[in-house]
């Protein structure tokens, strides 16, 4: 009996998730995981079109929202139309400003931080009131916050301030569970902005230098959520899912 009730707790079962940046990448990639493990999903992106994508590959019965997350009017009001839930996943973000600091545009940059670092703070601050008992916050990092690259202090910047977040919010939300994932180089659409033979000419590069031999999938970050939602002693923590190239 006792193995029964602790495989139905750590379940995804029944479990109500949001995920914001849920309509591609590692958020859609997660949201089809759990899906697979019977969780009731609640997606959301700052384009309409990008729901509409989503909700046509996700099961029936998924909801959808068009949020701005920037704008801490609409990020209130999506948690109170959502209600009750069980675990928030905040990885949403645009393709980040690379190159050299004298080029670094400082509109822009904010602009990221608003999506990045100020719409995971929103999201947590009007979230938790919502989360039910054994839920959990999980954010979203990259490696370069932890191994920054020429060209990348802005989203360096982001990363430091991302994993400072986390480490504040599992105090300040506790019993609430928070935490991160840091992943490294993934093939998603946010390096769609490189022409598709250089993108792939980049994988291959990076990927050949890695203890893994390979750059990432969407999907290999979403076991690091999925991981995450179910480990009940888990927060404050930061998980790196990066094939090894902090190592390398």
């Amino acid at each position: 009996m006792k193995d029964k009730e602790t495989l139905t707790k750590s379940s995804l079962s029944g479990k109500r998730l949001v995920l914001i940046g849920g309509t591609s990448g590692f958020g859609l990639a997660t949201a089809k995981a759990a899906a697979v493990e019977g969780a009731d999903l609640i997606v959301v992106s700052s384009r309409q079109s990008s729901v509409d994508k989503a909700l046509n590959v996700l099961p029936e019965g998924t909801e959808g929202y068009a949020v701005d997350i920037s704008d801490e009017q609409q990020v209130e009001d999506l948690f109170k139309k959502i209600g009750e839930f069980d675990h928030l996943i905040f990885s949403a973000g645009e393709t980040l400003q690379i190159g050299n600091l004298t080029d670094v545009n400082i509109d822009d940059s904010r602009k990221f931080f608003n999506v990045r670092y100020w719409g995971a703070l929103m999201a947590a601050k009007y979230g938790s009131p919502y989360i039910r008992k054994g839920g959990s916050i999980i954010l979203t990092n990259g490696i370069v916050g932890i191994r920054p690259w020429k060209g990348w202090s802005v989203a360096a910047s982001i990363g430091g301030a991302v994993e400072s977040l986390t480490k504040g919010l599992a105090i300040d939300l506790a019993p609430i569970r928070v935490n991160a994932v840091c992943a490294g180089m993934v093939k998603t659409d946010l390096w769609n902005n490189i022409p598709e033979v250089d993108r792939e000419a980049m994988y291959n590069e990076v990927g050949s230098k890695l203890l893994t031999g390979r750059v990432g999938e969407a999907e290999d970050i979403a076991e690091a959520y999925l991981f995450l939602m179910k480990g009940n002693y888990t927060t404050g923590q930061v998980i790196v899912v990066d094939g090894g190239n902090v190592l390398v």
